[in-house]
């Protein structure tokens, strides 16, 4: 039996609850894939570049650090850069973090209706064996005193399926889902860290020079 036959036959026997959980299956595909893409596309995960002119630019080699970001491909990379071509203002922090969170947000963009199909497929999976229970209920009430118990368990059977597709719609877009956030919440402590970097540079460094340059008692002695 080739795997569209076998589809076929799932759908005959789910009824239409089975036909809308595979139509939904169907998008969640496209849209993880269409996800995938995009992030490695837009380089989530991949900063090495950029760490290193953010490595460059605390140091306060601001010109090694130019150079560093315009090989980057990150997504971030226009936003860094930004950062540090724009002149110290008011508000310039919170202004930069909504432009981050506006970055993000495109990363976000479906993430909502995942997390929908994995809330409602085991619903209309369950919805469907209330169905099929009623209609073999059904059936056993037409039989009258002639009831055959195969036909209830037949019934029974028919009507798990419809459970049995939900399951297997919802627990791997749970899964996927729980990925992709966990991804997202990197890419935002990563771009936190970034613009915080370019705004207040060589502060470790410093305040280490602050404390060297604080002569000891012993000194004095």
């Amino acid at each position: 039996m080739s795997p569209l036959d076998a589809l076929r036959e799932i759908v005959a026997l789910g009824g239409p609850v089975v036909a809308v959980l595979i139509a939904m299956s169907i998008v969640t595909l496209a849209v993880t894939l269409y996800k995938l893409w995009q992030f490695t596309v837009s380089g989530v995960g991949r900063h090495k570049i950029l760490s290193q002119a953010l490595a460059a630019w605390d140091a306060g080699d601001t010109q090694a650090a130019r150079a560093k970001l315009a090989e980057s491909r990150s997504y971030l990379a226009p936003l860094v850069s930004t950062a540090m071509d724009a002149p110290i203002m008011p508000g310039l922090d919170q202004r930069l973090d909504a432009e981050a969170g506006l970055a993000l947000a495109g990363l976000e963009r479906g993430f909502r209706l995942l997390d929908t199909v994995a809330q409602l497929a085991p619903l209309l999976g369950l919805f469907g064996t209330v169905l099929g229970m009623i209609e073999a209920f059904q059936s056993l009430q037409t039989a009258g005193s002639s009831v055959d118990p195969s036909l209830l368990a037949g019934g029974i059977w028919v009507a798990l399926v419809t459970t049995a597709v939900g399951l297997a719609v919802a627990m791997p877009t749970s899964m996927v889902l729980s990925w992709f956030e966990s991804r997202t919440a990197r890419e935002r402590v990563f771009a936190d860290k970034a613009l915080r970097t370019v705004l207040v540079p060589g502060q470790g460094s410093s305040d280490s020079a602050q404390v060297a340059a604080v002569p000891s008692t012993a000194d004095h002695a």
